[in-house]
C-alpha cells in the first residue's frame, strides 16, 4: 500500500510517499481501508518535531474508511462497518491502516466519509472545549482566535447555538466574511486593528468570559488583559508559536484567572469519553447546529502541497486528503 511516511523533521518536502508493507490486525484490531483522511495542525507539529515522534513514521491521526479484516478478538465492530478515528497510533496518510478497536467510531448515515474524516478530531475538540474544559451558557462573551480556520468553522456556530456571544479574531481581510458565516457576532482582524482595543470597544475592560486561543505567542497577552475577574484562558494551540512560559504573578493572580493547556487526549481517555463525545458531535451535525464545508481535497501524492497550505494558513475551512 502507499503510504506517507517522513524520516526526518523538516519542512513539507520531509513527507514522502512510499510502498509499504501492511501487517495482519492483532487479536484486538482491524484493519481499515482509508476512504478520506482529515488534514489538522498537529500533523505539522509532527512533522516539524514540536511534538517528537520516533522516526522513521508515517503522520495522521484522523480518517474514515471501512473495515476490511477484523482480528480473532474484535468485539465492538464487523467487517464491512464504516468508521472514524482521531488519534493513536499515527499514520493516516495511508491507503490503508491497522487500528486497536476501542479508537473507532461508528459512522452513523448521513454524515459522508469526508465530513467524517475531518471532522472526528475538529469535532470533539469543539465539543470538549465548549462543554467540558469549560461549559458555555447563555449570555458568555466568549473570544475565538483564528475564526476563519477549520476548527472555526465548527466551534463558532456551534457556541452561537449554545447562546454565546462570540467575538472572532482572523489574519486577513479575505477571512473577515468567513469568519462572519460562521456564526460570530462580531469579527476582529488583528493583522490591521489591535484586537485588545477593539474588543474592550464591543464588551468594555476585563469584560470576557473565556478566551480560547489556537494562536499562541501572537495572542496571549492581549487574551490575558482581556478576561474579567475569574475568566478563563484556554490555550489550545500554536500556530504562530508556543507559549511556553507563563508569569504566574502578573498573568494569573492579578484576576484570579484560570489556564488550561488541553487536548483531545485529555478528554478522551476513556472509551466512553471518546464515543460520547463523538455522538454529540454527529447529533451537532445532523440537527444542524453547524455545517461542515470541505474547502480542498488532496490527492495523497499531494500531501506536501496540503502542509504548504496548511501552513501558509491559506486553508478556509476543513480539507481532505483522498487516498
Amino acid at each position: 500500500m502507499k503510504s506517507i511516511i517522513i524520516e526526518k523533521f523538516g519542512g513539507p518536502e520531509v513527507l514522502k510517499i512510499k510502498d509499504v508493507q501492511i501487517k495482519k490486525p492483532g487479536t484486538k484490531e482491524v484493519l481499515i481501508k482509508n476512504n478520506s483522511i482529515g488534514l489538522n495542525f498537529i500533523d505539522i507539529y509532527h512533522r516539524t518535531g514540536l511534538y517528537p515522534l520516533p522516526l522513521p513514521s508515517g503522520i495522521g491521526l484522523e480518517a474514515c474508511g471501512i473495515i476490511e479484516e477484523v482480528g480473532s478478538d474484535v468485539s465492538l465492530f464487523k467487517k464491512g462497518d464504516r468508521v472514524t478515528h482521531a488519534s493513536m497510533p499515527i499514520g493516516a496518510y495511508s491507503e490503508k491502516q491497522i487500528l486497536p478497536e476501542d479508537k473507532l467510531i461508528l459512522v452513523p448515515e448521513g454524515i459522508s466519509d469526508e465530513v467524517a474524516s475531518c471532522i472526528t478530531l475538529k469535532g470533539i475538540t469543539a465539543e470538549y472545549l465548549l462543554h467540558r474544559a469549560y461549559s458555555i451558557k447563555k449570555g458568555d462573551k466568549v473570544l475565538y482566535h483564528a475564526a476563519a480556520g477549520a476548527l472555526g468553522q465548527i466551534f463558532c456556530p456551534w457556541a452561537k447555538a449554545l447562546g454565546a456571544e462570540v467575538i472572532g479574531t482572523v489574519g486577513s481581510k479575505a477571512k473577515e466574511e468567513i469568519a462572519k458565516n460562521n456564526g460570530c457576532h462580531h469579527v476582529i482582524n488583528y493583522s490591521r486593528d489591535d484586537f485588545v482595543k477593539e474588543v474592550e470597544k464591543i464588551v468594555g475592560k476585563n469584560n470576557i468570559d473565556v478566551v480560547y486561543d489556537g494562536v499562541g505567542i501572537k495572542t496571549f497577552k492581549g487574551s490575558i488583559e482581556l478576561l474579567k475577574i475569574r475568566g478563563m484562558m484556554i490555550a489550545f494551540g500554536n500556530a504562530s508559536g508556543y507559549v511556553d512560559t507563563i508569569d504566574v504573578k502578573k498573568d494569573i493572580n492579578t484576576k484570579g484567572l484560570f489556564f488550561t493547556r488541553p487536548s483531545i487526549a485529555h478528554y478522551t481517555v476513556t472509551r466512553k469519553e471518546l464515543v460520547e463525545s463523538a455522538e454529540k458531535v454527529f447529533d451537532a451535525i445532523l440537527s444542524k447546529k453547524f455545517t461542515v464545508k470541505i474547502s480542498k481535497k488532496y490527492p495523497l501524492d499531494e500531501a506536501v502541497q496540503a502542509h504548504k497550505d496548511l501552513e501558509a494558513r491559506l486553508l478556509t475551512g476543513p480539507a481532505v486528503i483522498i487516498p
